[in-house]
């Protein structure tokens, strides 16, 4: 079982390309992160970027330049533990690889930033429904018509994950959520998506639409997400991002980060 696997066992099997989905559920209990790696020359600005916006850009590790075994997952390789990651030239999608060793270049600074499904296995504990993983689908993310605050040339659209529940379960996922301050906290918006700028729920920007069952509202976390916009909206030469859903898994525990 996926939720059974170590985050060290889980990033063997991804480095040997035998796990390539999303990491939705996989081991929980352990925080996931976003990826966004870039050259040195930008790296300040980028960072005053989710310094800025912790919301969306919660910061959980910087590396040095040219690193690529982080301090939160102690030798794991960040150009190849991630199941999908996205290669953008002068701020364009170039590809989407398993694997960037053979890309990422000497200088690079990478950033991993907190992720939405770290909190998963709390809301799953006290009974609150997580619908993409229940349907086996990446998790529906959007872009709102919200801003966030730029820095130097970097700025984005707030970026949001939608989890569907009724409004009795949303008031118990705000309660549970709240505690996770670097894996993006409470929810941002209950409700009326419109009031926010989303159109079309079944037409997520990024991973799959999820059923809204009768009484259900639509429930939206800030989604780190926002870091690949921001990242991307400056023409770097290169820049290199998790794939949407495609996290990198930590070895920190999702309770090692919580506010007590």
């Amino acid at each position: 079982m996926a939720a059974e696997l170590s985050p060290r066992e889980l990033r063997d099997l991804i480095r040997k390309r035998q796990w390539t989905q999303p990491t939705s559920g996989a081991s929980k209990g352990f925080i996931q992160a976003n990826l966004v790696m870039m050259p040195q020359e930008q790296a300040f600005n980028f960072l005053l970027f989710c310094v800025r916006n912790p919301k969306p850009c919660p910061i959980l590790d910087v590396l040095e330049p040219g690193q690529v075994e982080p301090h939160i997952a102690p030798g794991a390789d960040l150009r190849s533990d991630l199941p999908r990651y996205c290669i953008f030239e002068n701020g364009r999608l170039k590809a989407e690889v398993q694997d960037v060793r053979d890309c990422f270049q000497p200088g690079m600074v990478s950033f991993l930033l907190g992720c939405s499904f770290s909190f998963e296995n709390a809301m799953l504990a006290a009974g609150l429904p997580i619908r993409n993983i229940e349907e086996n689908k990446n998790v529906s993310m959007y872009v709102t018509r919200r801003d966030c605050r730029p820095a130097g040339p970097f700025a984005s659209k707030l970026v949001v994950t939608m989890r569907p529940m009724t409004p009795q379960q949303a008031v118990r996922a705000v309660q549970i959520t709240t505690r996770f301050h670097l894996t993006h906290g409470a929810p941002v918006h209950l409700g009326d998506p419109a009031e926010i700028g989303i159109k079309d729920l079944s037409r997520p920007e990024f991973g799959d639409p999820v059923a809204i069952r009768p009484g259900e509202i639509p429930v939206f976390w800030a989604c780190g997400v926002t870091s690949q916009l921001a990242a991307t909206s400056v023409p770097l030469p290169l820049v290199i991002t998790h794939a949407p859903g495609h996290m990198f898994v930590s070895d920190l525990k999702d309770e090692d980060l919580t506010i007590l």
